[in-house]
């Protein structure tokens, strides 16, 4: 089957949405989402997005902010750029209708809340659940635009461009990808004049993550697999504090309880130690400090004293100013039995963000004419080596605006034919337990020899299992018909290759990267950026 639109997006999380929706009155727009709309990592952030929304604050502190949480390593042109948006981007926001939380005495009317690594408070947000707010907000003006089909329950499988086609008259261009529906198993061809992909990031590639299920880099490896470079690909953010409890799958506790006078203490279970504060003897800022300290030092506390998890206090808060401003993470916890203003919550860290990603221009414009990348599966030089809170979903905004406004300046275009997909050799597997045990084995590996502390040793260990991996799945993809599980592993193994080779090659430790083989840091700052090698295929 062939369908044909002006423009496809790939992923339907903040990042998808404000371009499909930036671009809906001038082009006919196809949103595809492997699951439901709403079940991607936008809907469940929880703090809320940085922007500069009051007198006492400046763009240039925000700058400095992002510029030292990301160790040297930010691009600062994108960095002021994207900082320069932020006002505009939440005056958008509250015009689409997202409910943020009022505050009758701030300047603009809405409350602003302060997280680790901000000077001030900036954190514009919906109670706990900023997310969430937007997503519904959002779909509900995407589901009713006569310009925008939606394909749910469909997942991408690789990009359609002119070296696949043969065409190698210049610089490549993407005329649009294939697609499966997950329920029938069909594979469409998409064709379109311009390709975005927001597909979130790559949490899935570790055993413990705060992201859900759909976040297994996708956009990352089939723009990677098109002959697109990634860069900083070693630079994944572990968020400090996910909740540690056997039924409850990795639920975040946001960075702003910390932000709101939360404290770190070590547990009962830490002896004559238990209930002591740890993070002054880390960090001056204590428990403010950024992302990439807090879990370090988590991380140094648990190894240390042979701990499970420790304990994130706030208890000393009034029990109706903790259901005011965390109703989610009051609700859940007392579900699980947890009183937090009684008790404090057990927390460990947890892969929580992709910093690195495909590179783009602040445009949204990546190596391949006519493909675009926005939101987390990109690099724009915004997160360094290390992204300040809420300042991803600020970037998904400001960059989905920016790369509808690049789209529009092209003119539509005539498209070479595209093929169908061909599964002529392929036939149906007759088992499914090489995909759960390769799934298992590959995010094991990663947890246990690419985490918060990493040596060269460890990294040689997961880069030749990968290598294992990657060839058993390829084999497994070449001989059998493809299933969303396959897809996913198939990109999480080739997102897991960049990330170790990304990692062998910075010798220092800057940011997230920390080196037990390399303690140092650098005098100069560089990215990591892979190339890939072009294939083409023979001229006939």
């Amino acid at each position: 089957m062939h369908m044909k639109f002006d423009v496809a997006i790939v992923g339907s999380g903040l990042a998808g949405l404000s371009v499909a929706l930036h671009l809906a009155q001038q082009r006919k727009v196809v949103i595809i989402s492997k699951r439901a709309l709403r079940d991607g990592a936008s809907d469940w952030a929880q703090g809320g997005i940085a922007a500069v929304l009051d007198s006492h604050d400046s763009h240039d502190q925000h700058v400095r902010d992002t510029l030292v949480a990301g160790a040297g390593l930010c691009d600062e042109s994108a960095t002021r750029f994207i900082v320069s948006q932020g006002r505009e981007a939440i005056e958008w926001l509250i015009s689409q209708g997202v409910p943020f939380t009022r505050d009758s005495e701030a300047e603009l009317g809405f409350h602003l809340t302060r997280e680790g690594g901000h000077s001030q408070r900036r954190i514009i947000h919906a109670a706990d659940a900023t997310g969430h707010a937007v997503q519904v907000t959002l779909e509900e003006q995407v589901r009713r635009h006569p310009n925008i089909t939606l394909l749910e329950q469909h997942i991408a499988i690789d990009l359609i461009t002119s070296d696949k086609l043969g065409i190698h008259n210049g610089a490549p261009h993407c005329y649009g990808l294939y697609v499966q529906d997950v329920n029938s198993h069909q594979v469409l061809t998409i064709a379109a004049d311009q390709t975005v992909l927001a597909t979130g990031g790559a949490g899935k590639v570790y055993l413990y993550t705060t992201n859900p299920d759909t976040a297994t880099g996708d956009g990352i490896a089939m723009a990677w697999r098109a002959g697109c470079r990634v860069a900083n690909m070693e630079y994944i953010q572990f968020h400090p504090t996910c909740l540690y409890h056997p039924y409850a799958k990795s639920f975040l506790i946001t960075e702003a309880v910390r932000g709101e006078g939360g404290l770190l203490k070590l547990p009962a279970t830490a002896g004559a130690a238990a209930g002591q504060r740890f993070m002054p003897t880390h960090d001056e800022r204590g428990e403010l400090a950024p992302r990439d300290i807090v879990a370090r030092a988590i991380d140094y506390e648990m190894k240390k004293r042979g701990l499970d998890y420790v304990d994130l206090d706030i208890s000393h808060q009034p029990p109706e100013f903790l259901r005011e401003h965390f109703p989610t993470i009051y609700a859940r916890c007392l579900e699980l039995g947890i009183d937090i203003s009684k008790q404090p919550i057990p927390i460990v860290p947890a892969t929580h963000y992709t910093c690195g990603g495909i590179v783009t221009d602040l445009n949204g414009r990546t190596d391949i004419h006519g493909l675009y990348a926005v939101g987390e599966t990109a690099y724009t030089g915004l997160h360094g080596a290390n992204r300040l809170a809420s300042n991803s979903l600020l970037e998904c905004v400001v960059l989905g605006r920016a790369a509808a406004t690049d789209i529009e300046r092209h003119a539509k275009h005539a498209l070479p034919a595209l093929p169908a997909w061909d599964e002529s050799r392929v036939t149906d597997a007759d088992e499914e337990v090489v995909i759960t045990q390769n799934w298992d084995e590959l995010r094991r590996a990663m947890w246990s020899f690419v985490g918060i502390v990493r040596t060269t040793k460890r990294l040689e260990r997961a880069q030749h299992r990968i290598a294992l991996l990657k060839e058993e799945i390829d084999e497994y993809y070449t001989n059998f018909r493809i299933t969303r599980d396959l897809l996913e592993l198939r990109n999480l193994v080739e997102v897991a290759s960049l990330i170790v080779s990304s990692a062998l090659s910075r010798r220092e430790s800057r940011g997230l990267h920390y080196s037990l083989d390399f303690p140092d840091t650098l005098p100069k700052a560089l990215p990591t950026v892979l190339a890939p090698v072009r294939k083409l295929p023979p001229r006939r």
